[in-house]
């Protein structure tokens, strides 16, 4: 069951340090390096702990604990508490394959022996990073509309005394007939009302941030319920296999 060689894992997730029995060296490498990292790593980490069955030893919680290491794709080490793991191009039907990295402990707490683990996911670290990247979108998308209309607006108004006598002899002048169309006496031509061009599917259509919106707030409802969901399964797989169900 032991991985000759540890894998690399993305941020060496060791939520244990000295205090715990553990050497300042077990600490996560990525936070010692970034300490404000501290306050939003929960967005991609999942932390949680479980109670062994009473009698239950170290060997027995990770041997129950095994089969959902030795699948496709996963790298595992176990030394003595610990189990670290990391996971590449892991296949759909694995039941971690959200998870690309993590660490496992049995710890003795005060009413008995204590599962705790650490686990990351760079798949709600994504969702979460789509949300204000598409609302960025739809800003963008606004600001061009407005910056697209102030030079329309600012040519109609400079060009508005002029274009006053030239309405009327626009008005009085007919737009040209085809000589069939009009030899067989068809009505001639009307000149496009005003508003048609900004209809749906005219040319001059304006960027709408609906889009942005829509794929924001899709992905914001994918995180949400990621987040909790994936707490929730990790810990009932966790339960599952120590309980031998």
């Amino acid at each position: 069951m032991t991985s000759p060689v540890r894998a690399a894992q993305p941020w060496s997730p060791q939520p244990w340090g000295a205090a715990d029995g553990g050497s300042s060296t077990d600490k996560d490498a990525f936070e010692e390096r970034f300490p404000s990292m501290r306050l939003i790593n929960w967005i991609w980490h999942v932390r949680g702990n479980l109670p062994l069955t009473p009698g239950q030893s170290i060997d027995d919680a990770f041997d129950r604990l095994a089969p959902l290491f030795s699948v496709t794709g996963t790298s595992h080490e176990l030394t003595n508490d610990t189990l670290t793991f990391s996971k590449k191009d892991q296949p759909a039907q694995d039941r971690m394959s959200v998870f690309d990295s993590g660490a496992l402990r049995i710890e003795q707490g005060a009413t008995g022996s204590v599962l705790r683990y650490h686990l990351v996911s760079r798949a709600l670290l994504f969702c979460f990073l789509l949300v204000p990247l598409f609302l960025g979108i739809a800003q963008f998308t606004i600001v061009l509309g407005k910056l697209e209309k102030h030079p329309t607006e600012a040519t109609s108004t400079s060009g508005k005394g002029s274009d006053t006598s030239k309405k009327a002899a626009a008005k009085a002048e007919p737009l040209p007939q085809n000589p069939i169309d009009k030899f067989l006496g068809a009505p001639a031509p009307e000149k496009p009302k005003k508003g048609e061009a900004d209809k749906p599917g005219g040319r001059d259509k304006k960027p709408s941030p609906t889009t942005a919106y829509v794929f924001a707030a899709m992905f914001a409802a994918l995180y949400v319920i990621g987040r909790i969901l994936e707490d929730w399964l990790v810990k009932r797989l966790f339960k599952k296999s120590l309980l031998g169900s």
